[in-house]
């Protein structure tokens, strides 16, 4: 039997043009036949608008995994996220067994998709029938039916921050038009998600500090504190018992008492 061969497409940077210009530079061939080529560039436009106003990470993801489905040849679509203690998430997919297949592989297993997102290179599969490589993951997504899988990572700048897999039951399904498509939607995704990934920790962060300070003003009252030593208070606490300062700060607010105390 052939051996199937990954197909790595670029190295770290996969796009092969300038991929910081608008969405709506498509290449001609993508349009389908009797579609005017004004309204893809517009769909894109309108996509681009949707992912940067969606509210946080899971709204945009799955802008982009819906979004996918319609631009491109594929059956299945998702997209996983890195994060900082090394253990990925899959926010959004538009199967269940795509979110298992992804879960499989960050749980130990090995695939395309942690290649894709170790080596921040797209990973190309043409027929999952004729792969020898990762035996048990083709065994996976053989049972679905995939037979063409694209797997294009999302990063930005040194920061990756994670893959966008695209499955087709039909072999040789991507091809250069598909390639390039899934490029600039992965590279606008990726901006969309950092994006909302700093809001939602800005907003954590605003939150918390909210939370220390109305607890400083329970300590300040009861026990005629500064502001300074109420504070630390809390840190002490916090320290002493392993807890997060915001964990601290919001049982003396639910309890009106201090943990262990």
């Amino acid at each position: 039997m052939h051996d199937e061969r990954v197909t790595e497409i670029g190295g770290r940077d996969p796009e092969t043009a300038e991929l910081t210009a608008d969405l709506a530079v498509v290449p001609a061939a993508v349009h389908p036949a009797g579609v005017d080529p004004d309204q893809t560039a517009e769909s894109f436009a309108r996509l681009a608008l949707e992912m940067h106003e969606a509210i946080g990470v899971e709204e945009t993801v799955e802008t982009v995994v819906e979004y996918a489905l319609q631009a491109l040849s594929c059956d299945y679509a998702g997209v996983a996220l890195s994060s900082k203690g090394g253990h990925g998430e899959v926010p959004a997919a538009t199967d269940p067994a795509v979110a298992a297949i992804y879960h499989f592989q960050m749980g130990g297993g090995d695939g395309p998709l942690l290649q894709c997102m170790r080596e921040r290179t797209t990973v190309e599969i043409p027929d999952t029938v004729r792969l020898q490589q990762w035996p048990e993951w083709t065994k996976k997504v053989l049972e679905l039916g995939v037979r063409s899988i694209l797997d294009v990572p999302l990063w930005t700048g040194n920061a990756a921050v994670g893959v966008l897999g695209l499955y087709s039951k039909v072999p040789d399904a991507f091809g250069p038009d598909e390639v390039a498509i899934a490029h600039i939607l992965a590279r606008h995704a990726a901006v969309a998600v950092a994006t909302a990934r700093r809001e939602e920790h800005l907003k954590v962060a605003v939150d918390a500090r909210k939370l220390v300070g109305q607890a400083m003003g329970i300590l300040m009252e009861r026990y005629d504190l500064t502001g300074d030593l109420a504070f630390e208070v809390l840190r002490r606490y916090s320290q002493d018992t392993n807890t997060k300062l915001r964990e601290v700060a919001q049982r003396l607010i639910d309890t009106r008492r201090l943990p262990n105390s």
